[in-house]
């Protein structure tokens, strides 16, 4: 088993012989563990102990209304906490294990910490892939996991970013390389036979269309689910988006092969995808914006991105990013 420590966390590596066992017993004894996932890695606590979850906003710096995902090993453990109705159950036979989070209602008897839910009656529930599911089907109960990142701030997706943002918050961080999709879940909820996209994520809209109608979360829509907040996802740089021209002083955020004017005024360029890839530009969003944000520039100038697919949920990202952050004017 190879272990490294790094700001007071140890790190394993996720296909260590002992990883699931070792990761689950420290769950199951109240502790914090940094799990990868298929979309980012998530800071993972038992769901059903309130003082583990309490540990999970203390460590973030997380405001207790926003609330939590509670991820599970599938769909029998999932039906054990919210009540299904025949579009949701459609939506998570067909996209999971993966990348969407369904808001259910909630059932009385969950055994989820009302800090999950923000106090709400509805919970939302995802089942990741890979070694986080084994680690929930170990332990036998629900994980609740954000982000494996202080609050607001730049999403981790490799166990260096986890261990340098909160290392000393967790007693583990598993490390299974960089993520597939590499931005978080998209999360919906059904309302009168409409699948609601509360925030776009993995599953593009075009995929859920396949199942029904979809409309989207108004602007001034209450937070009923994690990333709604209007500013997220910030770098320490104010953020400029479809930009035309770099001004002195700026990184540059890239997509595609043509680039914007004054581009080599830029203090550091990272490309998302040279061939214009949404896929690939999601998968490496958060590690580019992190990477542009060491060089202390001004600002982080941002090329325009197509809307479409993935596009949104890149640009949903984004946009948090750029947002006033607690008042303060950075747009």
């Amino acid at each position: 088993m190879t272990v490294s420590t790094i700001a007071s966390a140890p790190i394993v590596e996720a296909d260590s012989p002992d990883c699931v066992v070792r990761a689950a017993a420290m769950l199951d004894e109240g502790r914090l563990v940094a799990l990868p996932t298929e979309t980012v890695y998530g800071l993972a606590a038992d769901a059903g102990n309130g003082e583990a979850v309490a540990a999970i906003f203390a460590a973030k710096g997380r405001p207790a209304f926003n609330p939590l995902i509670a991820h599970v090993d599938g769909l029998p453990m999932a039906e054990r906490l919210c009540r299904f109705d025949s579009l949701s159950r459609e939506l998570a036979g067909a996209f999971w294990p993966g990348a969407l989070t369904l808001v259910l209602p909630k059932k009385e008897n969950a055994l989820v910490h009302d800090l999950v839910t923000a106090g709400q009656p509805t919970l939302a529930v995802r089942q990741p892939r890979g070694i986080a599911a084994q680690v929930i089907a170990e332990l036998g109960r629900p994980l609740a996991a954000p982000s494996a990142n202080r609050s607001g701030r730049i999403t981790g997706t490799d166990a260096q970013a986890v261990a340098d943002d909160l290392g000393g918050s967790v007693a583990l961080i598993v490390d299974g390389g960089a993520p597939a999709i590499g931005v978080e879940s998209t999360i919906v909820k059904v309302e009168d036979g409409v699948i609601t996209i509360l925030r776009p994520g993995g599953v593009t809209a075009e995929e859920l269309a396949n199942f029904g109608a979809v409309g989207r979360a108004g602007g001034g829509a209450a937070i009923q689910a994690p990333g709604m907040l209007a500013s997220h996802y910030a770098p320490n740089a104010a953020i400029r988006l479809d930009i035309d021209e770099v001004r002195e002083g700026e990184a540059l955020l890239a997509f595609g092969p043509d680039r914007a004017s004054g581009f080599e005024r830029a203090v550091a360029v990272e490309n998302l995808s040279e061939a214009g890839d949404l896929r690939q530009a999601a998968a490496r969003l958060f590690a580019a914006m992190r990477a542009l944000d060491g060089y202390g520039a001004t600002a982080i100038a941002v090329e325009p991105i197509p809307a479409e697919g993935l596009g949104e949920a890149i640009r949903d990202r984004l946009s948090r990013a750029a947002a006033p952050r607690d008042g303060d004017g950075i747009a």
